[in-house]
């Protein structure tokens, strides 16, 4: 019969086999923010992930839409990216595995997938949403701008034109009272 404490410590080599099995099958996580990213025409909009592996994994972003499904860009953490020729000039790759789209357009909301695949075959994928909205106050700001930059100058004309017309009458005045005599012919008549 062994002792107690053997038994124990077979039990816990057991347990801890089982753990590192089930680590190692289900090594990759993958942090993401929970809310949807949401980002205005012609700006940008960042996927930030957080991966954690054994290994260095491979990296693979797929963009999923109502009508399409198209790669973005893949490749193995560390090294060069491989992007798709319609992303070319406004993708960026991080080194942590996060994706930067610039110049967004409205056609770019969708499903974002990333894929994380370890050297072993283990793999997962997370999948976040990108809303693509438009701008629509813009052009309702640059006229109110426009309306007040146009009452502005307005009132300035106002301004300088009440100014010249004062100024026109005093110059008129002070002529007609330089054309005048001094003394009055009629005044200096006797009666």
């Amino acid at each position: 019969m062994r002792p107690a404490w053997i038994r124990l410590s077979q039990n816990t080599h057991i347990l801890y086999l089982i753990f590192c099995v089930c680590h190692y099958t289900q090594a990759i996580t993958i942090q993401v923010p929970r809310s949807p990213i949401t980002a205005p025409v012609e700006g940008s909009a960042l996927f930030s992930v957080d991966i954690t592996s054994t290994g260095t994994p491979a990296i693979r972003w797929m963009f999923s839409s109502v009508s399409k499904q198209q790669s973005i860009a893949a490749w193995i953490l560390g090294g060069a990216a491989n992007i798709t020729k319609m992303y070319e000039g406004r993708v960026q790759t991080h080194p942590n595995g996060s994706l930067t789209i610039t110049d967004l357009r409205l056609r770019d909301s969708g499903y974002y997938t990333i894929t994380v695949t370890e050297p072993s075959g283990n793999s997962k994928d997370v999948c976040m949403v990108l809303s693509v909205y438009e701008v629509l106050y813009e052009d309702i700001q640059y006229f109110i701008v426009f309306i007040i930059v146009l009452g502005t100058l307005a009132a300035f004309l106002m301004l300088c034109m009440w100014l010249l017309n004062r100024l026109h009458n005093f110059i008129k005045a002070w002529r007609q009272q330089r054309c005048l005599p001094e003394h009055n012919e009629t005044e200096l008549q006797p009666l």
